[in-house]
Formats: structure tokens, sequence, C-alpha cells
């Protein structure tokens, strides 16, 4: 009885299992739900086996059970066919043949009584055996469903962590465009076209100072020439 507990009490205890505690505190979630489906689908396995073995002990506790029964009423037939034969010897007259019948009837009675007793006896152990297979039976449901939703839970987290992943890998090929945006150059480059452009501009706008410069000067100098002249026309 004490190997059914265990088993009971295995089969209760791995039905019981809080997955997501055991989730929460692995440090890598899936690889330790791939090993718990593992030891839970074993675990399974051996209890099935176990119970198996304890249905089939059920079973010809059983079948004991109906032989005590069914000889019991056999012989009850048997005991109650030599009594009718003593009694029919004895209304004719034969004493000692009707004896020999009253016995056998009551060796059949005693046998009867045997049976019955054996059968009474298994009753209150297959009662509880009966008890105990069928809370057996509900752990291993419970274990299946438990395996079912491990399995839900490791696909759903593969799921989200491959979904993290291509995220992440998103974010930095993100963050990676930004440390090297070619705007960035594009405007340094701007920049330096504009200082250079306005160089060049400055550079013309000093040239072309100089050369107004120039024609002020060769308009000065014509000037003093039309003076010299007007003057020597004032002489003549």
């Amino acid at each position: 009885m004490s190997s059914k507990q265990t088993i009971l009490g295995r089969v209760t205890q791995l039905a019981k299992a809080n997955i997501n505690a055991l989730i929460d505190q692995a440090e890598d979630p899936q690889k330790m739900l791939d090993q718990l489906i593992r030891d839970y689908a074993n675990n399974i396995a051996e209890a099935e086996e176990a119970v198996a073995a304890t249905i089939g002990n059920l079973r010809l506790m059983e079948q004991d059970h109906q032989e005590d029964v069914d000889a019991a009423k056999e012989w009850g037939g048997k005991a109650l066919a030599a009594s009718r034969k003593a009694d029919e010897l004895r209304a004719g007259g034969q004493t000692a043949e009707a004896d020999r019948f009253d016995n056998l009837a009551k060796v059949a009675l005693g046998r009867q009584l045997q049976s019955e007793k054996e059968a009474r006896t298994a009753e209150p152990t297959i009662a509880a055996q009966t008890e105990v297979v069928q809370k057996l039976r509900t752990g291993l449901d419970q274990m299946k469903a438990r395996l079912g939703e491990l399995r839900a839970k490791r696909d759903e987290l593969v799921a989200r962590a491959t979904s993290a992943r291509a995220q992440n890998r998103m974010t930095d090929a993100v963050k990676n465009i930004d440390v090297l945006d070619p705007t960035s150059e594009l405007s340094r480059f701007e920049d330096k076209v504009r200082r250079e452009e306005a160089k060049a501009l400055g550079r013309q706008e000093l040239a072309a100072s100089s050369l107004d410069a120039q024609f002020e000067q060769l308009d000065a100098l014509g000037d003093s020439a039309e003076i010299e002249a007007r003057l020597a026309a004032l002489k003549g």
C-alpha cells in the first residue's frame, strides 16, 4: 500500500507543479522548459507504467473476488443437490447412504462459507484500490494537461523571444543608421562649399573694388590732361 501511496504522491505533486513559478526562476526559460518537458514526459511515462501495474493488480483482485463469489454460488448449489439426494434416500429407507449425502452437503456448505469469507475479506481492499486507481487516473490526466500547458508555454516563449530578437536587431540597425547618418557628412560638405563660395564672392568683390580704383585713377589722369590742354589754349 505504501508503494501505491508513493505513486499517488508523485503523480499529485507533478500535477500541481507551478509552471509559471518555475519559468520565473529560470535563467534561460526556453532551455529550462525544453528540459522540463522532457522530464515531465518521462515522469508521465513512468507514472503510466505504475498506474497500469496498479490497475492490473486491481483487476486480478476483482477476478479472484468474482471467482470466490462464483465458487460460493457453485458450492451452495452442490450442497442443495446433496441435501435433496439425502432426503430422497432417507425417504426410501437408505439411511446410511442418506447420511453420506448429508455429509457431502455439509462439506459443500463449508466450502461455500469459506468462499464467501474470502470474497467479503477482499471487498474493502478492492474498494480502496478502486479509489486509488481513480485518483491516479485523475493525476495522470492533470499531468498530461500540464504537459500540454508546458508545450504551449514553450512555443509562446520561443515566438516571443524570436520577435524580441528581431526587434532588437531592428533597433540596433536604426541606431547604426543614426550614428552613421550620411546627411551629417553632406551637411559638413555643404558648409565647406558655402565657405568656398563666400570666399569666391569676397575675392570677386575685392577684385571689383581694385578695378574701380584703377578706372577712377584713369579718369583722374584724363581730367588733368584736359585741364592742361585748356590752360595751353588760354595762353595761346
